[in-house]
């Protein structure tokens, strides 16, 4: 990849995150004072990601008489910010309730649905403690709680495969009168 003065090869996604060669480049065109807008409409992007993009790489050099872009502070930048994006599980605050889960379901042969009706209907858990069904169907599929989806009998009874529609259904019409008459035979 070359980085010209006057043009470029990287072109930006619209939707994704910027990459670390825009950053570069970001810092190239900064350099030679070139506009947010212009390195914006290089890039294929937003003004405002630009903006935002240098004021998060920007950093003070010659003991704070100097403000630069730096594409490296703006990717590190990036990547702590991505650590941290997300949402978080709730599973490791349920600890008591999933192991009531885990119990019921085992030794009693309850399903997810009556083990969560049970505790919410007898207030057993604070509402902090619980999760939904479809919460605890989505452990079970990760592997964080006890059971598995073979010991969900009903779950593999479910036909989770889409129907497919017909190919040639153009071909031999919508109604019978619009069938070739070969067909109809």
């Amino acid at each position: 990849m070359t980085l010209s003065n006057n043009s470029t090869m990287i072109k930006h996604s619209r939707g994704k995150h910027l990459s670390y060669e825009e950053r570069v480049l970001i810092q190239i065109r900064r350099k030679d004072n070139r506009s947010m807008r212009s390195i914006a409409r290089e890039l294929g992007c937003s003004p405002q990601t630009i903006s935002n993009e240098i004021k998060r790489g920007t950093v003070s050099l010659y003991h704070g008489i100097v403000r630069r872009y730096k594409a490296e502070v703006g990717q590190e930048a990036y990547q702590n910010n991505r650590k941290n994006s997300g949402r978080k599980l709730k599973y490791l605050e349920l600890k008591r309730f999933i192991d009531y889960v885990t119990d019921h379901f085992y030794n009693y042969h309850w399903s997810l649905d009556a083990c969560w009706g049970r505790a919410t209907a007898e207030g057993l858990f604070s509402s902090k403690e619980v999760v939904c069904t479809r919460s605890l169907y989505n452990y079970v599929d990760r592997g964080l709680i006890g059971i598995r989806n073979a010991d969900l009998p009903e779950k593999l009874k479910r036909n989770t495969k889409s129907q497919r529609v017909r190919q040639n259904k153009k071909k031999l019409g919508r109604s019978i009168e619009e069938r070739p008459k070969k067909i109809n035979q």
